[in-house]
C-alpha cells in the first residue's frame, strides 16, 4: 500500500472535510475508497498519530477532521504519510560497469529534484481547495 499512500490518506480526509463535522465510521471510509476496512483502520490510525484525525470508537463513534481543512496543506499529507521515494528506488547496478558506477547518484539527484517540484506544487493546495473539487457532485 506505500504507493498508494498518499492517494489514501488524501481520499479519507477528503471524505471527513466534506462530511461537515459528521463522524465517519472506518466501514463507510473503505466503501468509498473500495478498500479493505482493516487497511483504512491502519491509515486511520496513522492520520490520528500524525494530528490530521480525531477518532472517537463505539456506538457513534467515528472519525472527523482535528483541524479545519484550510490549515491542512496538501503537502503537508504527502509528507507525513510518504515513505519512499517519489520515481521509486534506485537498483543495485554492476559496479563494473561506466553507467552502473554511476547511475545511482544520477538517478538520486534527479529524484530528488523531482520530489522538490512536487512537494512545491502540493505546497500551494490546502485539503479545502482540494475538498471544494467535490462540492458540485454531492
Amino acid at each position: 500500500m506505500n504507493n498508494a499512500r498518499f492517494a489514501t490518506a488524501l481520499h479519507i480526509l477528503t471524505l471527513l472535510d466534506l462530511s461537515k463535522g459528521e463522524r465517519l465510521s472506518s466501514e463507510m471510509i473503505a466503501g468509498s475508497i473500495n478498500l479493505n476496512p482493516a487497511l483504512v483502520r491502519k491509515e486511520i490510525s496513522n492520520l490520528r498519530k500524525l494530528g490530521f484525525i480525531s477518532s472517537k470508537e463505539g456506538n457513534g463513534g467515528g472519525c472527523t477532521l482535528a483541524r479545519q481543512s484550510a490549515d491542512i496543506l496538501l503537502a503537508d499529507i504527502y509528507k507525513a504519510v510518504n515513505q519512499t521515494p517519489f520515481l521509486g528506488r534506485t537498483n543495485t547496478p554492476n559496479p563494473a560497469c561506466a553507467v552502473g558506477r554511476q547511475i545511482n547518484q544520477h538517478l538520486d539527484e534527479l529524484y530528488t529534484e523531482a520530489e522538490l517540484a512536487l512537494t512545491s506544487k502540493l505546497e500551494k493546495s490546502t485539503l479545502k481547495e482540494f475538498s471544494e473539487k467535490f462540492q458540485s457532485e454531492l
